[in-house]
């Protein structure tokens, strides 16, 4: 059986003001973590938790992954806007154009994320958090869609996504060019096998899908550090 997707975790200089950032836009509820981060749980179908940890390391580059957030109409999209910049998000350019319809930011430790447009006929019925937009090649996004259970709901030009049967948001991969990876990913998934299933089991799934244990100095009980084809960490805890 696949995979669960349980949270996004963002590796965070100051996890709880990440945490209230995200809350507040999100309009999530905030909890402690047992792992001395702060954990976001959702008041929607998104499906998944968000885990902000700490980490000593300071951002460099682009991230791989990135929140394309939804609106219902431009005075809908407005509001979202002036609320992050509010909360402390800016402005950011990353070359975009100007007729697209969405607007670029990053929140307080620099995190990019998009606010969409309303005529966005792709993510019209995802929910607030439209899509965990990532940047990757085709291969990979094959591989999530098995790891995950989750199918393919695009898959042209080498762009390619997957959606939860359950609904929620989309993952989304763009294809080449990638961008360099520098260092350990700022976010990456933690997957859990299902509720009566075996952690070393799911490892050795993965395994044979494509993925790689590592060690990246990073341990936590109950713990696997993995990497996916294209080199993205993430995390296989045991079952939840």
């Amino acid at each position: 059986m696949a995979a669960q997707l349980v949270a996004l975790c963002f590796d965070a200089n100051d996890p709880l003001g990440l945490a209230r950032f995200w809350a507040g836009v999100l309009s999530w509820e905030m909890a402690d973590d047992p792992h001395d981060g702060i954990t976001l749980l959702p008041s929607d179908d998104t499906g998944f938790q968000i885990r902000c940890l700490p980490t000593q390391e300071q951002k460099t580059g682009q991230n791989q992954i990135h929140f394309d957030l939804t609106s219902t109409s431009l005075e809908d999209q407005r509001r979202t806007v002036a609320r992050s910049l509010e909360l402390g998000a800016r402005h950011i350019d990353i070359g975009q154009r100007p007729e697209e319809d969405h607007v670029v930011l990053a929140d307080p430790e620099g995190n990019e994320f998009c606010v969409i447009g309303p005529d966005n006929k792709f993510l019209a019925d995802c929910g607030f958090i439209g899509a965990l937009s990532c940047d990757g090649s085709q291969e990979v996004g094959y591989f999530w869609s098995e790891a995950l259970g989750w199918p393919l709901v695009w898959d042209q030009d080498q762009e390619t996504a997957i959606r939860s049967p359950h609904g929620g948001p989309k993952i989304t991969w763009g294809g080449p060019p990638l961008m360099p990876k520098i260092g350990k990913n700022r976010l990456h998934f933690d997957l859990a096998p299902p509720a009566h299933g075996d952690q070393q089991a799911e490892v050795d799934r993965l395994v044979s899908l494509g993925a790689t244990r590592i060690d990246i100095g990073l341990h936590g009980a109950g713990r696997v550090m993995m990497a996916d084809p294209d080199g993205n960490e993430f995390c296989v805890l045991t079952p939840r």
